[in-house]
């Protein structure tokens, strides 16, 4: 990935930039494969929306990150 691309988004929406970008990334892997693809972009935005109400805390979003992985990991669809 592009880190200018992180860096020039991060500009744009007043943000630091110092977060886990591979973090984010196998997170989204994870969901993509293990649970249904278009649920990747919104598990990493949701993440993004706890990272702000956890005051950006680096060790609080990567466990929320490995918990949602985890989740993924043994997620089980609903029957219909």
């Amino acid at each position: 990935m592009p880190e200018h691309w992180v860096r020039a988004v991060c500009r744009e929406l007043g943000l630091a930039g110092d977060f886990d970008v591979d973090q984010q990334l196998d997170v989204a892997r994870v969901v993509a494969h293990k649970v249904e693809r278009r649920a990747a972009p919104v598990t990493t935005f949701l993440i993004g929306v706890a990272a702000g109400r956890l005051g950006g805390d680096h060790n609080a979003i990567r466990e929320a990150s490995q918990k949602i992985i985890a989740l993924a990991r043994e997620w089980e669809p609903p029957a219909a």
